[in-house]
């Protein structure tokens, strides 16, 4: 049995495969509408959502299984002692995605359960967004070589994206991030990407007119908000959100910006339109954002297929 927490115990023939079995359901959901047929999927959920929610509870009905919802504030996850909370849902269910705050939490499931886990989005890593992103890149140019540059902070889906290229040896991957969150990647996380040779680390402390040198030759471009959701409306954290805000207004992806760029411009949503993103920008670039959220339930669908059958 497999889990996915992140991509460390998948290897890139596994990533490549997930990717392309995404690519044939898009093209042809009747062929998997049983797939999972029979299948129970439990969704559990600490932090908010609308994209991961949508697309695991469509991709799993998608494929024949049905699907059965919680928020971890309902539960009994708030009181009771943890493992046997989650080995009794284990008891009830086929596979679980949980969406929770704390990477320590997404690890205590992984080391608990005993059917596949996917970790639907924790403090350090994105890992379902990321292989959407895949799907969507190999959609606009037909392979994963390309010059992708993620301009913000070092979050959770930039640490998947550095995972992900480090680990498939396929195109490079800039990042400009003059922001960093608090992850539990490990100290030489950056270090042992950079190694590969798959991952450039951009000096923080460029002008965004030599960071714009970099944008010109970039195939994609992409960003993310500076704020983690679950922050952004929250008033105790307005003080450092205006901190925030003010040291990354600089570095946002805007017209004047992408001026002379051919590249396409990603961005996994939530948007905080006006802040990393400018809205001539979104509007020019909104197709290939939608593409690229819809592109999560493929990815989960396979995803989900391939713990459950392989």
């Amino acid at each position: 049995m497999k889990n996915m927490l992140n991509f460390k115990n998948f290897s890139k023939e596994e990533l490549q495969d997930i990717i392309d079995l995404a690519i044939d359901m898009k093209k042809d959901p009747a062929k998997y509408s049983k797939a999972l047929e029979g299948k129970k999927l439990y969704t559990l959920f600490e932090k908010t959502s609308t994209r991961t929610f949508l697309s695991f509870t469509t991709g799993i009905t998608e494929l024949g299984g049905s699907y059965f919802n919680q928020l971890w504030k309902d539960s009994n996850f708030v009181l009771g002692e943890p493992v046997s909370e989650i080995k009794y849902v284990c008891r009830n269910v086929d596979i679980i995605m949980a969406r929770l705050v704390k990477n320590e939490t997404v690890e205590l499931f992984g080391n608990n359960v005993t059917v596949p886990f996917i970790n639907g989005c924790d403090s350090s890593y994105h890992p379902c967004q990321i292989l959407a992103d895949a799907v969507t890149v190999v959609e606009k140019f037909g392979d994963l070589n390309v010059n992708f540059m993620y301009i913000g902070a070092k979050n959770n889906v930039f640490n998947s994206l550095v995972e992900f290229f480090a680990k498939m040896g396929k195109g490079t991957l800039y990042g400009l991030t003059p922001l960093t969150n608090a992850t539990a990647c490990g100290d030489d996380f950056y270090e042992e990407a950079k190694k590969t040779g798959y991952y450039v680390e951009l000096d923080p402390t460029m002008t965004m007119e030599e960071a714009k040198e970099y944008a010109n030759k970039m195939d994609v471009l992409y960003t993310d908000t500076w704020v983690d959701m679950e922050f952004f409306n929250n008033p105790a954290y307005q003080q450092q959100k205006e901190e925030t805000l003010a040291k990354m207004m600089p570095y946002q992806i805007n017209e004047e910006f992408v001026k002379d760029s051919k590249a396409i411009v990603l961005h996994d949503m939530p948007m905080h339109v006006g802040f990393e993103i400018s809205q001539g920008v979104v509007d020019k670039n909104l197709e290939h954002i939608l593409d690229q959220a819809e592109n999560r339930r493929h990815a989960e669908k396979a995803v989900m297929v391939t713990l459950l059958t392989k």
